[in-house]
């Protein structure tokens, strides 16, 4: 929450906008309320003027009243809003040093809602926060939001094309492996066109032949066919050269068949010849093996980039386009498990491939806390959407980069709070109480942050 009494210690970023809105509701705010709604969220201050120093200072509204009736007249006509995501409690009048302000919250849209758009015409209207700017989205990106948040797309039938085109040998591999882990199972007797329907690999098209389903071409087809549905398509697995000798496996190269199935487990491989020498059942390994089901699981492959996994000496980043259905925080907390590709989870949950009830990340972050790691980083982008992922290995982890995003956890959390003191601020990073002091004292040099005279000091943002 921000701290108004303290308004001009902040600045217009990716969670904060400033419009003067003396004349009236400006046009812009709208352009902010999408993108807002379709980011992670944010709040739009009324009243507030932006300094040539970019610092925030309240102009006097004169009749702020008004304002918010003409705000809610607006926001509930969905000719010009598509969707209202706001109660009461979002739009507040507030008194800074005498002045009065407008405070509206504006919260991340559910997936459900997605795009908000205004205007009535989604592939004009509707916008992104990035930085501390509005950016308008290509017809592609609206198109890209109206296919992702559509509950079971993976289940969609690819009607132009035929079963032949997945991949006989993965589907042999894929029946021998579950042969294994669900020993009769009234599946296993199927003839390969009926198994394959009751997973939901194929399915009836209009013209009642076999198709295969979004899903089924992902998980049994071969690269050249998956590019035909998905240009984008790309899987890669990178070793740097230190890392046993360097490796790389690549969907598009040619040597095996570039699906996610064969891409899992030969990446798996991998992970299991550095981490396994206790067993399959080694924590980091199994850790590992969750954070590679949730980066192909959670995957946008209609995207424009695409899945890149990066192993270093010191660390492992699983990236890969899409974003979190339900949030960071949350999926951090587990419980909850919202997949981008339902009929993806259940075809790998058929041979115990990932979590199906959203405790996957929680257990990587356990993991890493017992052997005394850095603890895992997530991140977020938008503008391309893409999720990633960041694993520090043992104790010589990548310092310097690991510090880089431990400050902007911190930049980003006195954004919000306004001042914090070191123990809050190691609860909030997951690192002991002399990491987060040494951090702060690191941005206390350069200049970012200033602390008060306490004994146990409190610090702030100084720009």
């Amino acid at each position: 929450m921000l701290d108004l009494s303290n308004l001009a210690i902040y600045k217009e970023n990716n969670r904060i906008e400033a419009k003067k809105a003396t004349g009236g509701l400006p046009d812009s705010l709208w352009e902010t309320y999408s993108a807002f709604a379709n980011t992670l969220g944010g709040v739009i201050l009324l009243g507030v003027e932006e300094y040539p120093d970019k610092s925030l200072h309240p102009v006097d509204l004169l009749d702020p009243d008004w304002l918010i009736t003409d705000f809610w007249e607006t926001i509930n006509d969905p000719t010009r809003v598509s969707v209202n995501l706001l109660s009461e409690q979002n739009v507040m009048v507030r008194t800074v040093d005498g002045k009065r302000i407008i405070v509206i919250t504006v919260p991340r849209a559910q997936p459900s809602d997605i795009p908000v758009f205004i205007n009535n015409d989604p592939l004009t209207g509707t916008y992104l926060r990035s930085g501390e700017g509005d950016c308008r989205c290509s017809p592609d990106e609206v198109f890209a939001m109206l296919h992702k948040f559509r509950k079971g797309q993976d289940m969609r039938l690819i009607e132009e094309m035929a079963p032949d085109v997945l991949d006989p040998e993965t589907l042999r591999s894929y029946r021998m492996r579950m042969s294994h882990t669900r020993p009769g199972h009234v599946y296993g007797e199927l003839e390969n066109e009926a198994f394959l329907q009751r997973i939901g690999a194929v399915g009836a098209g209009r013209d009642g032949k076999m198709h295969p389903t979004v899903a089924g071409l992902l998980m049994f087809g071969s690269e050249y066919e998956i590019v035909r549905a998905f240009p984008a398509y790309f899987l890669d697995y990178r070793e740097d050269p230190e890392v046993q000798g360097g490796y790389r496996i690549t969907s598009s190269s040619g040597e095996w068949s570039g699906n996610l199935y064969d891409f899992y487990f030969r990446v798996q491989d991998r992970f299991l010849r550095e981490f396994g020498a206790a067993g399959e059942d080694a924590p980091v390994y199994k850790a590992l093996r969750e954070a590679l089901a949730n980066c192909l699981l959670n995957a946008d492959y209609s995207g424009r980039q695409g899945l890149v996994i990066h192993r270093s000496a010191e660390q492992i980043t699983f990236s890969n386009p899409g974003r979190f259905l339900i949030g960071i925080e949350a999926a951090k907390s587990g419980g909850i498990s919202d997949p981008v590709n339902p009929a993806l989870v259940k075809m790998f949950s058929f041979i115990d491939v990932g979590s199906r009830t959203g405790s996957g990340i929680p257990g990587i972050f356990r993991v890493w806390n017992q052997r005394g790691w850095q603890a895992p980083v997530i991140s977020e982008s938008f503008h391309p959407e893409r999720i990633t992922v960041t694993l520090s290995i043992g104790n010589a982890a990548d310092k310097e980069t690991i510090s880089n995003v431990q400050k902007e956890m911190i930049v980003d959390y006195l954004t919000d709070h306004v001042t914090a003191d070191a123990t809050a601020l190691a609860k909030v990073l997951g690192v002991k109480h002399t990491r987060a002091r040494r951090l702060l004292q690191q941005l206390a040099a350069e200049g970012i942050v200033v602390a008060d005279d306490a004994e146990e000091p409190s610090y702030r943002l100084t720009r």
